[in-house]
């Protein structure tokens, strides 16, 4: 007789685990053959250099795409990139129901309208913190929580194998400058009813200590705008409504008005103010008035605080801007952390700035930025509320992962599990331990296009950035003889080697020797020639520049 498969609860993260960005956790219930899935969350993290013309970075859900019939639905966290961002793409992949916060609603309608091309109408639930919905097998409440954009919350998520805490991005802010504290009251029941495990925020795993308030942030901005004698700039992340009304709230105390530059940072005020998130605020000026406010009473605030190059800041940097100007003796704020593999840029429109005689103030120079994460002492705080029989540790990379385990685990939780992407955790019944472990890698948007790095081309791509491309044009007339010289055409090649020598006169010599040392009866196989073409034009550059171009043959008759 086939042995019944037993009911098992069992989390999947396809990424955010070993990683800070692209968050997309799979929780599944059933027998191994036949479980229900929901996804939490549905994130993007952004390419590097070694990235060449990608504009985004996104899981890849082959896993639960292909079975996504019984994928009872997708429940966002909150509204930042790395948590809701890959929603447009990979929705049609997945279909079904999506719920989600007001604010995160607004965004992702918003940010679908404004995109180019045909873009998904994704069905919406609307929840609110507080409130308790069923998807699938799942009964999810949706528990206040304190983070640097409005309406996070963290999800208490119960399964007929136990209750278990999704958190979410949160920290403990007594003095939130918009939206409610973190529930305590509510934690503390979760956990006194009985919590099976805590999948828990990592990023500020390694920081001793608490997170200062939002309200201790706006004081500083305060103090820096009054004093300040010409313009003030101030740069944060768009989505931070806090952090946007501390600045306005500030600019309004001190008598000056606030112009906004970029259209991520006027997206979300959109958002915001016809949610009531900026009630009580003057209005905002336009670019326009620029040439009518005198510069002590103007405070701009930009997007371009990771340095991003068609940011509003980097084009003040560069002295881009139509209608607006820094000049010396204007300050710039950084309201911001610096995302890691971001510094070069960051640095340079700071030097852009500094040579312009503009003062930088950064999160050291005085408080200008505070974290959205807990540190060790908030951490410890949440394990004595909710008491977890397990704790995981997500959203980090190896060093928060680790370094939040250890923690937990000197804290007394009965028992700590390491995972990583593709890692399927079976969280009951029995002793929590990895059972399968799945694809988990990552694919790329590039235009409309989103893919493999092969598929899209980035791999090519990125060896040409190093190498430049060489296409050569072979003709052979009826008799199997040149046709006259071939044609080249070369990017990306120095024009001369070290001796002076024109590399593509080189280049040319050796295609036109390869083809007369080829026997006049085998030239018939062009395909011969024309890799003895290509192998004569690689070599004869590698000898001449020390580098093998990528070289592509055209040969024809």
């Amino acid at each position: 007789m086939a042995k019944t498969e037993k009911n098992e609860l069992v989390f999947l993260p396809l990424g955010g685990v070993g990683e800070i960005g692209m968050n997309f956790a799979l929780y599944g219930y059933g027998p191994p053959h036949a479980r229900e899935w929901i996804v939490v969350d549905c994130g993007v993290t952004f390419p590097g250099p070694d990235l060449p013309g990608a504009d985004l970075v996104l899981p890849d859900i082959d896993f639960i795409a292909g079975q996504k019939d019984r994928l009872r639905g997708i429940v966002i966290t909150h509204a930042h990139e790395d948590h809701y961002g890959a929603l447009l793409d990979l929705w049609p992949r997945l279909g079904g129901k999506v719920w989600m916060t007001p604010f995160a609603a607004g965004l992702l309608e918003a940010k679908r309208q404004s995109e180019p091309g045909q873009q998904p109408d994704i069905p919406v639930e609307i929840y609110h913190a507080g409130e308790r919905f069923s998807v699938g097998p799942f009964e999810i409440e949706a528990v206040s929580v304190t983070h640097s954009i409005p309406e996070p919350v963290s999800l208490a998520i119960t399964s007929p194998l136990g209750t278990f805490i999704h958190t979410g991005d949160w920290k403990l802010d007594p003095a939130p400058t918009i939206g409610q504290k973190t529930d305590e009251a509510r934690f503390r029941a979760l956990g006194e009813a009985g919590v099976l495990a805590l999948i828990c925020d990592s990023t500020n795993a390694m920081r001793e200590g608490e997170s200062p308030s939002e309200e201790a942030v706006g004081e500083g901005l305060r103090e820096l705008i009054e004093k300040a004698e010409g313009r003030v700039a101030v740069t944060t992340f768009s989505s931070n409504v806090g952090r946007i009304r501390s600045v306005a709230e500030a600019a309004r105390d001190a008598g000056r008005k606030v112009m906004v530059l970029g259209r991520s940072l006027k997206r979300v005020i959109d958002v915001a103010t016809e949610l009531g998130y900026l009630d009580g605020l003057p209005g905002f000026v336009d670019e326009e008035d620029y040439g009518f406010i005198a510069r002590e009473e103007l405070v701009i605030l930009c997007t371009g605080s990771q340095g991003e190059p068609r940011a509003a800041l980097a084009k003040l940097a560069r002295d881009e801007m139509r209608n607006v100007a820094l000049a010396p003796g204007d300050m710039v704020i950084y309201s911001s952390r610096t995302i890691p593999g971001n510094e070069k840029p960051i640095l340079e429109t700071k030097n852009l700035l500094i040579e312009q005689g503009i003062r930088i103030i950064e999160d050291g120079d005085a408080l200008v930025h505070v974290s959205g994460h807990p540190r060790r002492n908030e951490l410890k705080r949440m394990y004595e509320w909710v008491k977890p029989q397990i704790v995981v540790p997500v959203h980090g990379e190896a060093a928060h992962l680790v370094a939040h385990g250890s923690l937990a685990a000197m804290s007394g939780v009965p028992r700590v599990c390491q995972v990583r992407n593709g890692d399927m955790l079976r969280l009951a019944p029995g002793a929590a331990e990895i059972v399968d472990q799945v694809e988990a890698g990552r694919v790329y948007k590039d235009g409309y296009v989103i893919g493999s790095e092969t598929a899209v081309g980035i791999r090519d791509r990125r060896k040409l950035s190093y190498v430049g491309h060489v296409a050569v044009n072979v003709v052979l007339d009826d008799r199997w003889e040149l046709a006259g010289d071939p044609d080249l055409v070369a990017y990306g090649v120095p024009r001369e080697d070290r001796d002076g020598e024109a590399l593509e006169d080189l280049m040319l010599d050796a295609a036109a020797g390869a083809v007369d040392s080829i026997p006049r009866a085998r030239r018939k196989d062009l395909d011969l020639v024309q890799e003895a073409v290509r192998r004569a034009v690689r070599n004869a550059a590698r000898d001449a520049w020390g580098k093998k171009p990528v070289v592509t043959v055209f040969v024809t008759r």
